[in-house]
């Protein structure tokens, strides 16, 4: 769900007064003088972004990047739901700077012009998706892991399914690089932004300095 400032507006106001009917708003202050209205809220910035490899939503809060997510996925209601209910806070449609900086490092990866993303990252869920997700990102441009191999880093080899479901729970695709995971026989998996996608995202990191081109 996306709330744009009019909508806003349009729940707090009524015959004139301020109505606080909304679980996520923090405070209100209505200046009978002047008829300004200040809304503080607890506000993720989305953002949608075409690529050649698809299409993205992009989300900050609080200075953080919290998604960098693939818009039309099977799981973006859950994910969604996730991000929203563990930040309590609602999705407003709205770039910012940091939203700004993390299309232009997104650009640059997908030319082949950049290896390493530089954005603050502010993972939403549990503890063992975040540790996953951390590990994740230890996995070097380049190169691929597997499930077990994470778990076996988790130093707990019975892990496996509960890594590849946190693994497909990632909502900040790339910088959290999901698509270096490939199955224990060599052969590509599930990806949120199709297979073939992410056989082109790990022919790009191997193509080295040469410019790489996304034919389909």
């Amino acid at each position: 769900m996306r709330v744009k400032s009019e909508e806003i507006l349009g729940r707090v106001l009524e015959n004139n007064k301020v109505v606080a009917h909304f679980e996520w708003a923090l405070q209100l202050c209505y200046e009978h003088k002047t008829m300004k209205i200040f809304i503080y809220m607890n506000q993720i910035n989305i953002q949608y972004y075409k690529t050649k490899v698809g299409e993205f939503i992009l989300g900050s809060f609080n200075s953080k990047l919290c998604m960098l997510d693939w818009r039309y996925r099977k799981m973006r209601t859950t994910i969604d739901n996730r991000i929203r209910n563990g930040l309590k806070a609602e999705y407003v449609e709205n770039g910012d700077e940091l939203i700004g900086e993390a299309i232009e490092q997104l650009d640059e990866f997908l030319r082949g012009d950049r290896r390493r993303f530089d954005i603050p990252l502010l993972m939403v869920g549990t503890e063992f998706q975040k540790s996953v997700w951390n590990a994740l990102v230890k996995v070097p441009y380049g190169y691929t892991s597997t499930y077990l191999q994470l778990a076996e880093n988790a130093n707990n080899k019975k892990a496996v399914r509960a890594v590849a479901s946190a693994n497909g729970a990632n909502a900040i695709s790339l910088i959290i690089p999901c698509h270096r995971i490939i199955g224990s026989n060599g052969e590509l998996v599930g990806y949120a932004g199709g297979l073939p996608v992410k056989k082109r995202l790990l022919e790009l990191e191997k193509s080295g300095n040469e410019q790489y081109s996304f034919n389909w």
